[in-house]
């Protein structure tokens, strides 16, 4: 019989399809987001290059099902500021998604904590900081360079 997956696994897997990234990515950090249906990983999504989707809009693209029964697992804060691409927080909200759960908080000044906040300032439950040892080793030497 097989264990069930935790939520650990499910942000290790967005770690790991994070490194998919590199390099196209840069100056960008090289995100993953998995999303998670009753237990399985139903869309799986990285950072494209500069000026292309952030990990969040890729798993949505590619996940056609209701949004309202899933569960976004992201290495980093969704960004709430609009660059190259809208802003991932805000494209969370939209797609209907009701819990989002984040490895660590974005150092950026122009994001720390404003993605969260529009999360749950429009009602979406989040968590922070699961495996955020493991994600944060991989991800500063990419941060603050974007």
């Amino acid at each position: 019989m097989t264990q069930p997956f935790t939520q650990s696994d499910f942000m290790r897997r967005a770690l790991s399809v994070s490194k998919n990234a590199l390099p196209e990515c840069r100056p960008n950090p090289p995100v993953g987001c998995v999303l998670v249906e009753q237990g399985h990983i139903v869309s799986e999504g990285f950072t494209q290059a500069i000026g292309g989707n952030h990990a969040e809009v890729e798993a949505l693209n590619i996940f056609a099902g209701d949004t309202t029964k899933v569960t976004a697992y992201v290495t980093l804060e969704p960004c709430s500021f609009v660059g190259r691409t809208p802003a991932c927080a805000r494209t969370l909200v939209e797609s209907g998604i009701k819990r989002v759960v984040v490895a660590m908080l974005d150092p950026d000044p122009r994001n720390n904590g404003k993605g969260i906040a529009i999360l749950r300032d429009a009602g979406v439950e989040v968590e922070i900081g699961l495996c955020e040892q493991e994600v944060s080793e991989f991800l500063l030497p990419y941060l603050g360079q974007s």
